[in-house]
């Protein structure tokens, strides 16, 4: 059974026999039109060439391919046919450090780039090439939170990631312990698939720093892969927070922030993980690369429901017809007037058997 995409298109073929009838009632006009110069027959022998066959052949090659054309674009089906299909990746959930500290310039420059901003765009970049695998989206500060479960909606994990602001988080602090935890929760119980954490800090602050290496050490029993994308300048800079810094009660200076590369260090490799510096052009690609080595195993499998095609042959037939009538000279074939079905045999005149 034959069932259409677009079955509304159909009703092009509507102009087919407008076109058929127009063309015969110009014929009609035409012949009129001669009858009033003398005999049509007489008139013949004036136009040798004209053939009064190629025309109404002619339309008849030109009306298949519109109608192959129209059934073509309307796109027909055929039947159905079920296709299995298997994603096959990992489960990875992004920890991003919310706290104060991130709003500081991710350069040396203090007007530069702020290191939130840098991790979102570095996250992005990693989003991108997760391909088949799910991903989950967690927030923390002095708190962690779940912003999106593990999934395989990336459209709504980036929608996420560029809703994340440290001024909405009243409990500030670095609870890297806590963001563990919870991402650890996260993920699915499943033993024969890989699982990664990549956690995004500049390591400043970090509250209770034997815990969090305790709490890392236990995910990595657990096999999961504990990954730090460290941001920020090693060089101290001061923190801007709505348009101002952040002052010392005590001696009126700026507070100074810096990117604490050395701890960072030491979380990924407790984690059996690596560590990477946004700021590395090859930051992504590096940490891309350290998840692939992660096994990969099934995730999901559905049942496609895939129609048959079937306007290649309806595109195929009208090209050929319009190829030959594209060769189909309008004029008459002199070589065939020799076979009599091109012939009128005079009135009277008896043919031999």
């Amino acid at each position: 059974m034959i069932t259409f995409a677009y079955p509304y298109i159909l009703f092009l073929l509507l102009f087919v026999p407008v076109v058929i009838l127009s063309y015969f009632w110009g014929r009609y006009l035409r012949a009129r039109s001669l009858k009033r110069f003398g005999n049509p027959r007489n008139l013949a022998g004036l136009m040798p060439m004209v053939s009064p066959y190629k025309p109404p052949v002619k339309l008849t090659l030109r009306m298949i391919a519109l109608t192959c054309i129209i059934i073509a674009l309307a796109r027909p089906w055929g039947g159905v046919s079920d296709i299995s299909t298997t994603k096959e990746g990992i489960e990875v959930v992004i920890a991003v450090d919310a706290s104060n500290s991130m709003l500081a310039s991710a350069t040396e420059d203090e007007q530069g780039i702020d290191r939130m901003k840098m991790a979102k765009l570095s996250l992005e970049r990693l989003i991108d090439k997760l391909d088949n695998d799910k991903v989950g989206l967690i927030v923390y500060a002095g708190d962690a939170y779940t912003l999106i479960p593990v999934t395989n909606d990336y459209a709504s994990a980036k929608t996420f990631l560029n809703s994340i602001e440290p001024s909405a988080i009243s409990h500030q602090g670095t609870n890297i312990g806590a963001a563990v935890d919870l991402a650890v929760s996260s993920l699915s119980d499943t033993e024969n698939i890989g699982k990664a954490i990549i956690l995004i800090t500049d390591a400043e602050d970090l509250e209770d720093e034997d815990g969090v290496m305790s709490t890392v050490k236990e995910a990595a029993k657990k096999k999961i892969q504990v990954d730090v994308v460290g941001v920020g300048s090693t060089i101290p800079m001061p923190v801007n927070v709505n348009g101002n810094y952040l002052m010392d009660p005590d001696t009126g200076d700026p507070v100074r922030t810096s990117l604490n590369e050395d701890l960072a260090i030491n979380i990924a490799k407790n984690g059996n993980g690596i560590y990477v510096n946004a700021s590395n052009k090859d930051a992504v690609g590096e940490l891309d690369k350290q998840l692939n080595k992660l096994h990969k195993a099934s995730l999901e499998s559905s049942f496609l429901a895939v129609h048959d095609e079937l306007f290649i042959i309806f595109v195929w037939i009208a090209f050929i017809v319009i190829i030959i009538d594209m060769f189909l000279l309008d004029r008459k074939i002199v070589s065939l007037d020799k076979f009599s079905f091109f012939k009128r045999v005079p009135s009277g005149q008896v043919k031999d058997d």
